[in-house]
């Protein structure tokens, strides 16, 4: 079933989204060559705790820890710990926050220092995809007019788009109605409602869409060992078109 919040309930979430953001701020400032994936951990789970929030990922269905750390050709999922940042890396930060009994949830690929042409144009691309289905929040419009524009952007390019994960619906749970796929004609799947909130995520790969997970039962990698990058807003279907939660400053188009 997917829900339409109230906006009482989009208050709330206003507030997990802001607060996701600030933390995710936070955390994106110190990444830096010669820091780990756990200490990036240990700064977003402090940061959320010290706001009286919940963090959305500890121990969701046995994820040991509040931050997803994903290297290069890591696509999402990513647990961090003693792996140390080093110049030249893409790291993939995927952040959940619980507040009020709400969620917001984002993610964003970052260059730790000096990266090359070919990861530069694939996170420029990746931000795009993302603004493109964003774009496409419109009440009254069809789901999956998101889904194409996020693959018309990454295609166009030359890159593709992971197939086997997708965005989702979000408010009193972290994975709500409906799923939204990164790829598909548009005009079809069920009309956007004022009220709806979205976690617009795609996973866009320099190389093939096909990925796996590896022995630890969470990092999803590329199957041919090619960068992967990941950005994702929550994002809430207003009359006056999207309002990124996870962008408390951003004006509605």
């Amino acid at each position: 079933m997917i829900v339409v919040k109230s906006e009482r309930e989009l208050e709330k979430m206003r507030r997990a989204g802001a607060l996701v953001a600030d933390v995710m701020q936070s955390v994106v400032k110190v990444a830096a060559p010669g820091l780990t994936t756990g200490e990036l951990d240990a700064l977003a789970e402090a940061g959320i705790t010290a706001a009286g929030a919940i963090p959305a990922f500890k121990g969701y269905r046995g994820f040991p820890a509040s931050l997803c750390t994903s290297l290069n050709s890591q696509v999402v999922h990513g647990i961090p710990g003693g792996r140390v940042l080093q110049e030249g890396d893409l790291l993939s930060l995927d952040l959940g926050a619980i507040v009020e009994g709400y969620y917001g949830d984002m993610a964003v690929t970052v260059a730790i220092g000096e990266v090359s042409e070919e990861a530069r144009r694939l996170l420029r691309v990746g931000r795009e995809s993302l603004e493109a289905g964003i774009a496409r929040v419109r009440a009254d419009g069809r789901l999956t007019d998101i889904s194409h524009a996020v693959q018309t952007v990454a295609e166009a390019a030359g890159f593709s788009v992971v197939r086997d994960f997708a965005g989702h619906g979000i408010g009193r749970e972290m994975h709500e109605d409906p799923q939204i796929l990164n790829f598909g004609a548009p005009g079809r799947g069920p009309r956007l409602k004022k009220g709806m909130v979205l976690a617009i995520e795609p996973m866009v790969n320099l190389g093939d869409y096909r990925v796996r997970t590896e022995e630890d039962g969470w990092t999803v990698v590329t199957v041919d060992g090619e960068l992967s990058v990941h950005f994702e807003h929550t994002v809430a279907v207003t009359s006056n078109g999207p309002e990124v939660l996870t962008d408390p400053g951003r004006r509605i188009e």
